[in-house]
């Protein structure tokens, strides 16, 4: 082995074990929770609680939804992909929040749509549990109700559209990552401010699903963000994630009176 290749190699080394350092510290500040209810069914979640969280104040509520890879029950997976991002020092002492990021169990999903991507009337039960805690989380913790955000990758993004979709006097913003929703319901969450993202080239949920979600939102008199990354497929999330912009606009956001006809 060169010198050149010795010292290329221990960077390498040294840049991994910093990562897995560094990822296993941050998972650290996330505590392990569940929420059960009355029937006795549990949902496992991890919650954030900002360093810089005062009690005498309100703090925005950021719901963070896993893709099908992190499903299970360890309490862990969920945590792999762009959660931790709100995690770091600095989006922490910027965007002081509470953070929740339930796993889904195996064999189920965030969102119940048919093969012709039509919402139906009953929310899977992860869903269900997840609207539960939510209502346990406003009343036990100090949650500013104006500031409730939403957001998932892949099969997170679905579940976003869905609970957008069934509860859109919840929710003050959304950030769908690579994932697809009922656009017949998009006038009934129009009011809500949504930022989408998806890869050009995404083979696993085409991207497709996202032009007709921002043009149906635009028809329906919304105004959404949407980025779409060239030559990216389905890891969007790794950049959408860690785009300061998205981040700054969503912890802007508050909640807003929806409009009827």
């Amino acid at each position: 082995m060169t010198l050149l290749n010795f010292k290329l190699l221990s960077a390498v080394l040294i840049i991994s074990s910093f990562s897995v350092v560094n990822s296993q510290s941050t998972s650290s500040l996330f505590s392990y929770e569940e929420y059960v209810d009355t029937q006795g069914d549990t949902l496992k979640y991890r919650q954030l609680v900002c360093d810089y969280a005062d009690n005498t104040k309100k703090y925005p509520l950021v719901i963070f939804l896993h893709g099908m890879g992190e499903r299970g029950s360890n309490n862990e997976a969920q945590l792999k992909w762009g959660v931790r991002n709100f995690a770091t020092s600095e989006n922490m002492s910027q965007n002081p929040c509470i953070l929740i990021a339930p796993q889904c169990p195996d064999n189920s999903v965030w969102g119940n749509y048919n093969r012709n991507m039509e919402l139906q009337a009953q929310p899977t039960k992860p869903m269900q549990l997840l609207r539960e805690l939510i209502n346990e989380v406003i009343k036990k913790s100090p949650v500013d109700p104006n500031r409730i955000y939403i957001t998932g990758l892949s099969m997170g993004g679905f579940g976003t559209y869905d609970a957008i979709s069934r509860y859109p006097d919840l929710f003050a913003a959304a950030v769908p990552v690579c994932g697809g929703g009922d656009i017949s319901k998009a006038k009934d969450f129009a009011h809500i401010p949504i930022w989408i993202f998806h890869g050009a080239i995404d083979s696993i949920v085409n991207p497709i699903l996202s032009v007709n979600m921002l043009n149906a939102l635009t028809e329906a008199g919304a105004t959404p963000g949407y980025t779409q990354y060239p030559e990216v497929g389905h890891f969007s999330w790794i950049m959408s994630y860690s785009d300061k912009n998205m981040m700054t606009w969503l912890f802007k956001q508050r909640k807003k009176t929806k409009v009827t006809d």
